[in-house]
């Protein structure tokens, strides 16, 4: 169910501080009587709250969460939150400034991976829960993940980062920034003070067709598109379509109508700026804190957090004699893969956090 809460202020790692800050979060399934069985999901880049929905609006992890679920709403309590920054009912740059009574635009403070963690944190003890079972995410969900196993090692017993990375790669952040700057190339950008009119929409629809080339593989475009057609007419005619073109262009589309321009700049540049070793020493400091036992997933042909870093990680994390599991998955999709391979991924996650449960909790895991 969607709810929302507000935080009276929280301070950001720029310095500023923002108050009366609105978080958007669903929950599904019951908290039982010790407050031991939840699971907190952390969504990426252009996701929202709704990791669950419902028969008439199903989540974007429906697949993998719900009752009878590989995570099981009958018997675990999920909280999914919309990310700060976001445009999907948490403070972003589209919310109203209530200094100003505008909305902020590119006034909006910097926000980074760690204060989306904060913001959480925030939320999740505002719940009454002092210790998350686990913490699951996949992209830059998964990135808070691992935000979270540092900087509250005490929340989480276990925490699943899928397809992701302790830091952003060069290669990701030049795709990002390929996309950042077809938005700020339209001229209806207006330096981020577009409000209320529709804004950058040609800009971010780019932004959005770059986006899907990188998530998915040229085996899967190649199986699913071809060289094929959309239509009738000859390729030789200027406006004749392929239907790969046909693909990204609704893809564009799709995210116009239901995401804001500024909100995909500033999670971009958290994106950017990540990096779980920053001011800690570097990364192998950084992990030292981690207390909670890992699952680590990883997808072939992920182009935006190649295996290979999962890997590296993962030595690191056996190396400083934390518990770690780690799985590479096949898929097709590739980066995508965290968001379709439900029948590969689900399972690997549905017994990484029964085994702990029902051997840790066996005495309290019944809801009230």
């Amino acid at each position: 169910m969607q709810q929302k809460m507000v935080i009276d202020e929280i301070t950001l790692e720029c310095g500023e501080t923002l108050k009366q800050v609105e978080i958007a979060y669903e929950a599904c399934g019951i908290l039982n009587k010790d407050k031991t069985n939840a699971i907190l999901v952390c969504h990426a880049l252009t996701g929202d709250a709704r990791a669950v929905g419902d028969e008439k609006t199903p989540g974007w992890w429906e697949g993998l969460i719900g009752p009878g679920r590989y995570i099981d709403t009958n018997q675990y309590f999920v909280v999914t939150s919309n990310v700060l920054g976001g445009c999907a009912g948490t403070t972003g740059p589209a919310s109203v400034n209530p200094e100003t009574g505008q909305p902020y635009g590119t006034d909006f403070p910097v926000v980074t991976i760690r204060d989306m963690v904060k913001l959480q944190y925030l939320m999740v003890r505002k719940l009454g829960i002092n210790k998350l079972l686990a913490i699951i995410g996949g992209s830059m969900g998964g990135m808070q993940v691992y935000e979270w196993a540092v900087m509250y090692p005490e929340m989480a017993h276990l925490i699943i980062p899928i397809a992701t990375s302790t830091r952003l790669s060069a290669v990701a952040i030049a795709y990002n920034d390929v996309g950042r700057q077809a938005i700020l190339c339209d001229p209806e950008w207006k330096n981020g003070n577009y409000y209320p009119g529709k804004g950058p929409v040609n800009g971010l629809s780019i932004a959005r067709m770059l986006g899907m080339i990188t998530y998915r593989t040229a085996e899967l475009f190649e199986y699913r598109f071809g060289r094929r057609l959309k239509d009738e007419r000859d390729v030789t005619h200027f406006d004749s379509t392929f239907n790969i073109e046909s693909y990204l262009r609704y893809q564009g589309q799709k995210l116009v109508n239901r995401f804001d321009a500024n909100s995909y700049l500033y999670l971009l540049k958290a994106m950017d700026s990540h990096d779980i070793g920053r001011g800690r020493g570097g990364i192998e400091a950084a992990l030292e804190r981690i207390q909670a036992r890992v699952l680590s997933i990883a997808i072939s042909n992920d182009l935006l957090y190649p295996a290979d870093h999962q890997e590296e990680v993962v030595k690191m994390l056996r190396a400083a004699g934390k518990e770690v599991e780690y799985h590479f998955v096949e898929s097709i999709y590739g980066h995508d893969g965290f968001l379709v391979e439900f029948v590969k991924i689900g399972p690997l996650v549905e017994q990484f956090i029964e085994k702990y449960y029902s051997s840790t909790f066996t005495q309290s895991a019944a809801p009230r």
